[in-house]
């Protein structure tokens, strides 16, 4: 049977105990979408708990999260039907994501921007443009925690336990 070793205790603890007060405080900010924060905290740890990519990596998930709206928008404006303006709404939106991220590499986190992207639309488009209302800040909102509360600071506070 596997031992579990103290870096893994600290991460079961701050995980048990820092995201459940996200998830309890979310709501009483007018936050719906409070899940998201675990969803972006994934990536930043996925990319090693890397503080140097927390900026690009926030830009990048609030770019996705306006490029959601953004493909919202247009495909309520284009004329074809609903698969092709879909097909065409994504085919442009996500080429033009990768190379604006490979042209800002140090601003905006490619993986995050299709992230947040996915994301957004996720929550958003069975809702539709015209019922998104605060959706986007709230979306906003949530990821920002994910990347600074939830990835950056349970790392910290996981490393601060270890050095005691």
């Amino acid at each position: 049977m596997k031992r579990i070793t103290k870096e893994e205790r600290a991460l079961a603890f701050c995980i048990a105990f820092f995201p459940p007060l996200w998830a309890v405080v979310a709501p009483h900010l007018g936050v719906s979408t409070g899940a998201v924060a675990l969803i972006c905290a994934g990536l930043y740890v996925a990319n090693g708990n890397e503080v140097k990519d927390g900026v690009s990596m926030s830009i990048g998930f609030l770019m996705g999260d306006l490029w959601a709206v953004l493909a919202l928008k247009i495909m309520e404006y284009l004329p074809w039907n609903a698969d092709i303006t879909l097909y065409i709404t994504l085919f442009v939106l996500g080429a033009m994501a990768v190379i604006l991220a490979a042209f800002l590499p140090k601003l905006i986190y490619c993986p995050a921007m299709l992230c947040g992207w996915a994301i957004g639309l996720t929550i958003m488009a069975p809702i539709g443009i015209a019922n998104i209302g605060s959706l986007p800040f709230q979306i906003g909102t949530a990821m920002l925690i994910g990347v600074w509360y939830v990835g950056f600071g349970v790392d910290w506070v996981q490393k601060k336990i270890l050095r005691k």
